[in-house]
């Protein structure tokens, strides 16, 4: 596949059209735009990060416009296998990047449409706890378990995209099968369990009470905070129901004091933005496992809020 670009283009946004002269829409855009969400998806899982995400969908564009589609004979195929390849590069830089990241690191959070928690498995694939499961795999792994176990890709189109042959793709798919398996939530959660652990911790916000909180707390709960050293946030991983607790007890008066909170759908389940004004401060995301809340997840850098805005389409 050519990668060099000569006049950079930017890449349309859904629900945009080139025309062709004949005012006939053009087969390129046209192509791209029906595939746009899916492209956005596969690069959003691979990378945890929309900014890197749609980086990745305009190299992808500048790259698809110049192809001759005559010689394409499945063009969804190879739009993902472009994607594919510039999402790993971009992974490799993102591993670079991530060794200087001030405190625990975090996904980038996306305000979801509703249908998204229609499809569990799409919701389970994008939650805040399975990307960061899959930050454990390798890229390359990484690449091969989304396009395998999410999109159902063949193993033939996968090796295409990863630029192996097709036995050693069944062999990476095993191994990151086995290690996603032996990471990822013990159970498929409820958004309703979700909402419930939430109301708990919005109730203990605004009542000052933690026991309600603490009865969904699992014993080896774990509380991340991303500030990416732009603001304030636990320096390391807080591990434990009773150090979580004193954490949140000693927050929660400011919480309450300076901040409003309202529920969104965020990476397909129920979640909470902090909100002083007009500013989002945080989004706080869960984990749960038989019930009980396993992980906590606080976003507060910035730089990862933007996508807050508005929602965010996905698709398989």
């Amino acid at each position: 596949m050519d990668d060099t670009v000569e006049n950079e283009q930017e890449p349309p946004m859904a629900g945009t059209a080139q025309t062709a002269r004949d005012d006939r829409p053009d087969p390129a855009t046209e192509a791209f735009l029906t595939h746009r969400n899916l492209l956005f998806t596969v690069a959003y899982e691979m990378l945890g990060s929309a900014a890197d995400a749609e980086d990745v969908l305009q190299e992808t564009w500048l790259r698809w416009v110049r192809v001759d589609l005559a010689t394409v004979r499945e063009q969804r195929a190879y739009l993902v296998r472009i994607t594919t390849r510039q999402a790993l590069a971009r992974l490799r830089t993102l591993g670079r990047r991530k060794e200087s990241y001030v405190g625990p690191w975090l996904p980038e959070p996306l305000l979801t449409a509703p249908d998204v928690a229609e499809d569990v498995e799409l919701a389970d694939s994008v939650s805040m706890a399975m990307l960061l499961v899959l930050e454990t795999l390798t890229p390359t792994e990484r690449a091969v378990f989304v396009l395998r176990e999410v999109f159902d890709l063949p193993y033939e189109e996968i090796a295409e995209a990863v630029d192996k042959n097709e036995a050693a793709v069944r062999q990476i798919a095993h191994r990151a099968r086995g290690h996603v398996a032996a990471r990822r939530p013990r159970g498929v959660t409820s958004p309703a369990e979700t909402r419930d652990a939430l109301e708990a911790f919005r109730k203990a916000t605004e009542t000052g009470d933690l026991q309600s909180l603490l009865d969904i707390l699992a014993p080896d709960v774990v509380f991340l905070g991303d500030g990416g050293g732009v603001r304030q946030a636990v320096p390391r991983p807080v591990v434990g129901a009773d150090k979580v607790a004193r954490l949140l007890a000693a927050g929660l008066g400011k919480i309450a004091e300076l901040m409003s909170l309202r529920p969104a759908q965020v990476n397909g389940f129920p979640a909470l933005i902090m909100e002083q004004g007009d500013e989002i401060e945080a989004v706080l995301a869960v984990r749960i496992d038989d019930g009980l809340v396993t992980g906590l997840y606080a976003v507060r850098n910035p730089h990862k809020l933007s996508h807050m805005e508005r929602e965010i389409t996905l698709s398989r």
